[in-house]
């Protein structure tokens, strides 16, 4: 990306801006949460406290010395910040931080009773728990009956839109049907993509997943779609090794998902079913490596991980955390060319992201002036408009 001119990178030191407000807003709102989750002890409440009032008037604390992972995190920049304010280093890095802090701060890591213990899953097994939830679920009886190319385009957008999609998406029986929610998408590359799924039956999705309840189980349902129907012949599927942010995908979010589709009935029970099986047979492989938690763009990616979507036929990024590390986390203008951000990429890569923060490459310029015109720029962060970005 050496010819591309550098953009600011985005920091969250200006009031009043999308930033400022999920540090200044947002965090201590979960430090707060988080604290009435769960009966923790006192002293587990003294370290929220600190937490607390160190995110809102002091400066960025190192880890403490015996972290386990502290070493890593001196990699990936906790020296070059600590002492700074949270506000004056990049939002990118301070968001991860933040949750990593908030880890350390409730026991996660332990040793102690709240080991492995992840302060987000009331949150994360109520969506999953939720009415709506089964609503969505039975959904899928209906879209049994369409035909496979419908079926795999309303899975597809239900993975882009998560818990704010209809799955059946009241496609026509032309397949030419457009709800609201497709007509919302500020870019669509989907014709780039399913030529990349399907093109072999040799081929490997790798999926980079994003959010875990009613986002994953989407996520889930287009992987057992495409099995079950030849386009691909294994999915690699990319999780969070621990919590983070507040409802990021873990191999527990995943099993939780794969029962509740078991434990729903009808053609959910048939997809739960079949990905049971998936997994245990080796065409659903898991991965958790430590980059997906790190506060870096994935231009930094280890060789290993590097190998890993290297092999696939197509890695498919999911949400807005893995679009901001995808291209970087700046200001770029919005009609720079997705694909000249993603050069770097070890192979064919295609996103599939809700709009939920500032960064957006890829539009052509009639779209971004009749998005701003429309609405400002709260368009670039109100969940309420998506996009299919493909480069092979």
């Amino acid at each position: 990306m050496s010819d591309i001119p550098a953009a600011p990178v985005i920091v969250a030191d200006e009031p009043g801006t999308f930033p400022h407000g999920v540090l200044a807003e947002r965090h201590p709102a979960i430090v707060r949460q988080v604290r009435e989750a769960f009966p923790y002890g006192p002293a587990r409440h003294r370290a929220l406290d600190a937490l607390l009032a160190e995110c809102a008037e002091g400066v960025v604390a190192p880890l403490p010395a015996d972290a386990h992972d502290r070493e890593r995190w001196r990699a990936w920049g906790m020296d070059t910040y600590a002492g700074r304010s949270w506000f004056d280093v990049p939002w990118l890095w301070s968001e991860s931080f933040f949750y990593r802090r908030l880890l350390d701060a409730v026991g996660y890591f332990g040793p102690g009773p709240w080991q492995g213990v992840d302060p987000f899953r009331p949150s994360k097994r109520a969506e999953l728990d939720s009415p709506a939830t089964d609503e969505e679920l039975a959904a899928l009886d209906d879209l049994a009956g369409r035909p496979e190319d419908e079926q795999a385009l309303a899975l597809l957008h239900g993975s882009l839109w998560g818990n704010r999609a209809d799955l059946g998406f009241r496609l026509s029986a032309e397949g030419a049907g457009r709800s609201a929610a497709v007509s919302a998408l500020v870019a669509d590359d989907s014709e780039r993509l399913w030529p990349l799924l399907g093109a072999s039956s040799a081929a490997t999705l790798c999926l980079v997943a994003d959010n875990a309840g009613r986002e994953l189980v989407p996520d889930l349902l287009l992987i057992a779609h495409l099995l079950a129907h030849g386009r691909i012949r294994r999915a690699v599927l990319h999780l969070k090794p621990y919590p983070y942010y507040v409802s990021d995908a873990t191999t527990a979010d995943l099993v939780d998902a794969v029962r509740r589709l078991t434990g729903a009935g009808g053609a959910a029970a048939a997809y739960g079913r079949d990905l049971w099986a998936a997994l245990g047979d080796g065409r659903l492989a898991l991965r958790t490596h430590p980059f997906s938690c790190a506060p870096l763009p994935y231009a930094d990616m280890p060789d290993d991980l590097r190998a890993d979507f290297a092999a696939a036929t197509v890695t498919v990024v999911k949400g807005d955390l893995n679009y901001r590390r995808l291209v970087g986390d700046r200001y770029w203008p919005p009609t720079t060319p997705f694909a000249d951000l993603t050069r770097y990429f070890p192979g064919p890569v295609a996103a599939l992201r809700t709009l939920k923060s500032d960064v957006i490459t890829g539009l052509d310029a009639g779209t971004e002036a009749a998005l701003t015109a429309a609405e400002g720029q709260r368009w670039r962060t109100a969940g309420t408009h998506a996009l299919i970005q493909v480069r092979t």
